[in-house]
């Protein structure tokens, strides 16, 4: 069995609720207070054990490449100034991980996104992030969850989280097997965005998944679905024609990082949890 070596990050879409921002910068880089969220996710995968990484982008979000390269000017620039600290905070990522990137200039759905990573993948499983699901996992990273999921079964995952029942036609919701019970559980289907009155659990999928590589001989033959577009869950349940797909429920706290609300109840929290700024947090909040 393979280890987990490789991420993908889609980020190539417009990310229209955050217009007029997302007009000229991509929603990825919005700021939970001075870093870019896709940077939170990056380092996510890189504590799950994560290698290499591949980030989908499209030709207007050249900003993303930059942010995780090495700016030779601006390190010369901190470097005269013995802005020390500053300077090992651009240089350190760069240093830990691998990030190459691919385009995908059609907005063709999470699938075909999907499906722009096959070369960077090359026949391994690989972890899946998507950049609008932050997670704080309660002991180890959501991903490294996933991973060790995985190294038990040996099959795809797909990370979980229950949700209201009012709020499931919103997501992917998975369909347990008969008499499987606990965190990680073997899958008989999944049901995209069902009526209230007809989906089978409150088990959304959360942005986090493992997948096997028979996910592209799966993708590349889909037809277009919801949307008309290639639709990711649409494949995965063709791959369990195929294969056993697991569900893990993910231990931890997550933000949804697509919504508004989301991205400002990340931005408190994050704030409470940092030395330097959790004080004034406190005192902003107290004020209001």
């Amino acid at each position: 069995m393979k280890p987990i070596r490789k991420a993908v990050i889609p980020a190539a879409g417009f990310g229209t609720r955050f217009l007029p921002f997302t007009k000229a910068v991509p929603k990825e880089m919005l700021p939970i207070v001075d870093t870019p969220t896709i940077e939170y996710i990056v380092r996510e995968a890189l504590e799950s054990g994560i290698e290499e990484i591949l980030i989908i982008i499209n030709s207007e979000k050249e900003c993303i490449k930059t942010h995780f390269s090495h700016n030779l000017i601006l390190e010369k620039f901190l470097e005269s100034k013995n802005k020390t600290l500053e300077l090992e905070t651009i240089r350190e990522l760069p240093k830990k991980i691998h990030v190459e990137f691919a385009y995908q200039e059609e907005q063709l759905g999470l699938g075909h996104a999907v499906l722009c990573a096959e070369s960077f993948i090359k026949g391994e499983p690989f972890a899946l992030l998507l950049g609008d699901d932050l997670y704080v996992g309660k002991d180890i990273p959501a991903t490294q969850q996933l991973i060790e999921a995985y190294n038990e079964t040996g099959a795809s995952i797909l990370g979980t989280l229950e949700v209201p029942r009012e709020d499931v036609s919103k997501y992917g919701i998975c369909k347990p097997c008969t008499n499987e019970m606990g965190t990680l559980v073997r899958l008989e289907s999944v049901v995209e965005k069902p009526k209230i009155e007809e989906a089978p659990s409150r088990l959304a999928i959360g942005g986090r998944y493992i997948l096997t590589p028979a996910i592209f001989d799966f993708l590349k033959t889909q037809t277009k679905g919801a949307g008309g577009e290639i639709q990711l869950t649409d494949s995965i349940l063709r791959l369990m024609s195929k294969e056993s797909i697991y569900a893990l429920s993910i231990q931890g706290r997550r933000y949804d990082i697509g919504s508004k609300k989301g991205f400002l109840e990340a931005t408190i929290d994050f704030s409470l949890s940092r030395k330097d700024l959790s004080e004034v947090m406190k005192e902003i909040l107290n004020q209001h």
